[in-house]
């Protein structure tokens, strides 16, 4: 009886190591399996993304990213491809291999922001001239269409605003983007010339076609002069780059109606160099001048960028006076700074010294500006 049992015990005892072994044996195969799979993955040739140009029975003419195009072979089986298609493609011979989802629908969202501004018109302060005429020009044309329709003229398809900096270019451009409920896509000119031939223009046609998905919508071009400054004979690429973007601009431009749920608003601190082609009739001809604010503007300005703060009383009028020639932003950072020198001595309470010694930082930052800017270019 005890034999029994201890014969039982040993067959258990091997039953048991045996079965260890086994699972242990299986989790070092699926490790080999694993591990030969990844060093397989290391000596494979890594695909190339390509985009089809056009498709011929069997084969495909395809744009590698550095702008070559090819006459490559599909392999079998791949059916479905047409012309804007992203595909990979084998690195020796270009064989395509498989087609894939688009991961990013524009190249152009890496250089455009798109918002929808909650900026009002009480944000704007000194500016009701340029106001009323960015409201009739952009706003109007987008509210009131059939307006337009039965007096029988067409509205400019964009305007240009220009000036020094800081005078409420850009605001004005938003806070008529709120006001319509437009999408709002801001794009700085510089940002639109490209290394690659041909990437730019590309870009300017993207940046349209998503102004149309999203209409109603506000193009916002800063520093405009960027690309459309006057056009000279020159034979660099960058050049001849700058000028092909242009030149997309123009086409993109004339290709919609004045009517359409699209704006354009062009911005330049330097309308002087601009070729008179953006500024004809047709495209963006009418040109408001945002200038620097007179006394009545600044006094509008500063009462906006103050309402919420607790003012002591004070002379408003030798505030007003001592920023003469100031720009909307540069009377914005004076009560911004007049904030930090109230905060610096634990205050809430803004006093008049508090709003003189601002003037006299941004003051002296402006001059330094100046002074800096002089000794490299004057």
């Amino acid at each position: 009886m005890s034999n029994e049992k201890t014969d039982k015990g040993i067959s258990f005892g091997y039953q048991t190591t045996y079965g260890g072994v086994e699972e242990e044996n299986k989790f070092l195969r699926e490790s080999v399996t694993n591990l030969e799979r990844e060093l397989e993955k290391f000596k494979r040739t890594p695909l190339i993304l390509c985009e089809v140009r056009e498709v011929m029975e069997d084969k495909a003419l395809i744009r590698l990213p550095n702008g070559n195009e090819f006459l490559v072979d599909v392999v079998s089986g791949l059916t479905g491809l047409l012309p804007g298609d992203n595909v990979l493609a084998e690195q020796k011979n270009l064989t395509v291999i498989r087609k894939i989802s688009q991961l990013r629908k524009f190249d152009a969202d890496k250089f455009v922001i798109i918002e929808k501004p909650t900026l009002s018109w009480q944000h704007v302060g000194g500016l009701k001239l340029q106001e009323q005429e960015i409201k009739e020009v952009i706003e109007l044309p987008l509210l009131k269409p059939e307006l337009f329709k039965k007096v029988g003229i067409e509205p400019p398809k964009g305007i240009l605003l220009y000036g020094p900096p800081g005078t409420g270019k850009t605001l004005l451009a938003k806070a008529v983007a709120a006001s319509t409920k437009s999408t709002f896509i801001e794009v700085v000119g510089s940002e639109l010339v490209q290394k690659f031939i041909g990437e730019g223009a590309k870009l300017v046609k993207e940046i349209f076609q998503i102004a149309r998905e999203r209409a109603p919508s506000i193009i916002f071009i800063d520093e405009v002069d960027a690309i459309a400054a006057v056009r000279i004979d020159v034979g660099t690429s960058g050049e001849r780059e700058v000028q092909r973007t242009f030149m997309q601009l123009l086409a993109e431009i004339d290709g919609f109606n004045p009517l359409d749920n699209v704006k354009i608003i062009g911005c330049t601190n330097r309308k002087d160099i601009l070729d008179p082609a953006i500024t004809r009739p047709g495209r963006l001809d009418r040109l408001i001048h945002v200038d620097l604010p007179n006394e009545e503007a600044r006094r509008e300005i500063f009462k906006i960028h103050t309402r919420n703060m607790t003012l002591a009383k004070f002379n408003p009028d030798k505030i007003i006076k001592a920023m003469e020639g100031f720009s909307g932003a540069e009377i914005k950072a004076v009560a911004t700074e007049a904030g930090y020198f109230a905060i610096r001595e634990n205050r809430t309470k803004i006093t008049e010294e508090d709003l003189f010694l601002g003037i006299n930082k941004v003051s002296e930052e402006v001059k330094t500006e100046g002074s800096d800017y002089l000794r490299m270019f004057g």
